[in-house]
This record gives C-alpha cells, structure tokens and sequence, in this order.
C-alpha cells in the first residue's frame, strides 16, 4: 500500500483513538465527522473522548488534520468506517448512517483505494451494503478498489489492552483485499488475524459480545432466583470462582449499557430470521438483561418499605449514571432506566458522577458527593466509579443499595445488595 494520508468516517469513541493510533505510528491521517461540535474541539486542541487527552492530540497535530468534506479523503490510500450503527425505536438494525457514509464514500472513491469497515453489524453487511455502492460505474472490488471488514475492540476507559495490543480481525471480500487491510493495520497492531471473508468476521465480532450478554444475563437470572431464596448470591459467585478450571466469572448488575452489549444481540437476531432461525437463547438473555433496570427498582422499593418509608417523597441519590466505571458514556445505561422508573413512582432523583455533568434528557445536573447524600433517604450506588468513597456513602446514607456488589467488605445493616 503506498505511503498516502489514512481517512476515518467518523471520531467518535472508535474513531477518534483509531486515528491517533495511526498518527502516533507516523501515518498521516485525515479523520471526517459531521459533527461541527467535534470538529470545533478537534481544531481547538480539545478533546471529547476521555480516553484521550488534549496532549496526545497535541503531539499528533501535524498529522491529524480534521475535516468534513468528502472530497478530502480522494488523497487517501485508505478509508476506514467507524460510524454509529445503533437500533430503530422497534429495535431493528439502522444502518443509515452506515448508508450514507457508504455513498459520499463512492463518490469519491479512488483507484486502488482500500475501504474498511469497523462498525459492528449482521453478517453480510460487507458485501450487501458497502460492496454495490462502491462497484456503481462498474468498479471490480480486488482490483480498482479493496473492501474488508475488521471489527473495532476498543473498550473505553481500559489500559491494560490497548490497539497495539490487541489482535485485529481482518476478512475482505478477495484474497487481494485482505492482503491489503492486514498490511495496513499491521502498522498499529501487532497481531493481526487474517480471516477468510468479512461474514467471518463480522459473526466473530457479534459472538464475542453475544458470549457476555448471555452469560451476564445468567448471572442476573441466578442473582434473582437467590433473592428469593435468601441466599448471598455474591458468595455464591466468589465460592464458584475458585474453581480454576471450567468457570469464568461474570458479576451481576442493573443491566447493560454502552454502544456494544446491548445492540449486537439484536443485530444477529433480525438477520436470524432471514434464514427462518430463531435464536432464542440469545434473546431470552436480552430480555433478562433488559428487565433489570425493573428489578432493581423493585429492590429500591422494598429496601424503602423495610425502612418504614414510601418511594414517593423520597430522595433518592443515584450514584454513577455512566455505563461503567470510569468513563461518562451514557449510552444505553441501565442508570437512565433506573431514573425513569424512580420517578415514575414519586421519588425525588439527584445524581452523582464525576464524569457526566448533566443528564439534559431529565432536565438534571449533577452534583457532586456531599450534595447528592445531604437529605438523601437512601443512596443506590448504580456504576461505582474508582474514586468512589464507599466508606463514606456507608457511613452518611441512611440506607444503601449497591446494585454491582462493591460493599461487600463493609459490614453494614443499612446496605441492601443485589
């Protein structure tokens, strides 16, 4: 592959730490966001992804050049695409952005250019969406352009894995094609696992977080089962993981956030039944991981009535809105469901989270830890961030619900876990 600028569609939290892996590797790289509040921080130096800061932008400033004209990848010797693909309000696959992306791309493709396609969708997506808008005019992909697909691995707010250390998957529609997407991620990875064609890839992807819903959801299933049966399910769950062999652990919680565990399932789900397949194992863990937001409501409710007290009036300290721990992503957070339902009983919500500052959807601003638990009735702590002071939420909230099982070296009769 020649020596030419880099293009990626879109800075988000893919894109964004994708591009400054390319740059710090002394690529240069033309990144494309419509976002204008984006590319206004960018050209100021600023950062809006927490697990990049204002330096590391600063050190690649000669390289990373941000834009949100089409016509300035034409340069590029590759594209890649890291746009959202989210769920439709009936819970099916929306790939406009995908679609939309594909075409400006098409317009200004360039021989010999290579399209790579990061975003997380259904097997064939490659093929059926990216490869006939690309071919228009009568292009022949592995030989006036390269199609591949290598899914993004980033999770956000994790430094023990980073791109350069974790293996990229890479499939393309020809030998040629992945020929030239492994040579271009070998640059910034130092694994690459060559697949053989994007299906491949795109299933592996929905399978590593489809193994996680599934068995979260398990865990949740157990944690209410052992509720009603009096049992300590986080005893259960440190007694089984000393077994070293024949066990994962995973930890129960109020469901799953983030732009990952809770929309791949449904992706795989509605491309299923193309093939007259119903997937229910999958889809029962997603209906068991979405119904906790409701558990957890009831076991705010019945922590509260334990204490002579009714959820309407009271204040309720929600601490940690974000996805999780250590990062402000509120995408999906089981937090925002959590409010919802609180409020829909009557109580009056204050939150905590040093990381998101205003939830504008709930016309809420945060505060900080004394503010929330000052007159609180019970505080439920929903994402436990690492700065979190557990001993002091113990000792100032009359009642406690710790919903990811983080007080469990503090003996206390006022925590109630899940």
């Amino acid at each position: 592959m020649p020596d030419q600028a880099l293009g990626i569609v879109g800075l988000g939290y893919v894109g964004l730490p994708l591009a400054l892996a390319f740059a710090e590797a002394g690529n240069e790289v033309v990144g494309l966001d419509l976002d204008a509040g984006k590319l206004a921080d960018l050209a100021a130096g600023r950062s809006y992804i927490e697990d990049v800061d204002d330096a590391e932008l600063a050190a690649q400033a000669e390289r990373l050049s941000a834009t949100s004209d089409y016509a300035d990848l034409e340069d590029c010797a590759a594209v890649i695409v890291c746009v959202p693909t989210p769920l439709s309000s009936s819970r099916e696959p929306d790939l406009s952005y995908l679609r939309d992306a594909a075409a400006s791309i098409a317009a200004h493709l360039q021989p010999g250019q290579l399209i790579v396609l990061e975003s997380t969708s259904y097997p064939g997506t490659t093929r059926e969406e990216l490869l006939p808008a690309l071919s228009a005019g009568g292009r022949t992909v592995g030989e006036d352009f390269y199609l591949a697909f290598s899914p993004e691995r980033i999770d956000p707010g994790r430094s023990d894995h980073t791109i350069r250390t974790t293996p990229k998957l890479v499939g393309g529609i020809t030998p040629a094609c992945t020929e030239h997407a492994r040579d271009l991620y070998a640059r910034i990875c130092d694994t690459v696992e060559v697949l053989s064609s994007p299906e491949t890839a795109e299933l592996a992807k929905l399978l590593e977080n489809i193994f996680r819903s599934v068995n979260i959801a398990l865990v949740n299933e157990l944690a209410v089962l052992a509720d009603r049966m009096h049992i300590d399910i986080w005893e259960v769950i440190d007694a089984a993981a000393t077994k070293p062999f024949g066990f994962m652990r995973f930890d129960p919680g109020p469901g799953m956030g983030g732009h990952c565990l809770p929309v791949d399932p449904f992706y795989l789900s509605w491309r299923a039944r193309e093939y007259d397949f119903v997937p229910e194992f999958i889809e029962l863990a997603g209906k068991m991981n979405q119904a906790m937001p409701y558990v957890c409501v009831e076991r705010i409710v019945r922590a509260l009535n334990d204490a002579g007290k009714s959820v309407r009036g009271s204040r309720i300290a929600l601490l940690g809105v974000a996805y999780k721990p250590g990062v402000g992503d509120t995408r999906e957070s089981p937090a925002l469901k959590i409010l919802e339902l609180l409020r829909e009983h009557g109580a009056e919500i204050v939150y905590h989270d040093p990381h998101v500052h205003e939830l504008p959807q709930f016309a809420l601003g945060g505060s900080d830890l004394d503010a929330a638990l000052d007159g609180a009735d019970l505080a439920v702590i929903v994402t436990a961030h690492p700065d979190l002071d557990l001993e002091r939420v113990v000792r100032d909230a009359p009642l406690v619900v710790d919903l990811r099982g983080v007080t469990r070296g503090i003996d206390a009769p006022s925590v109630v876990r899940l």
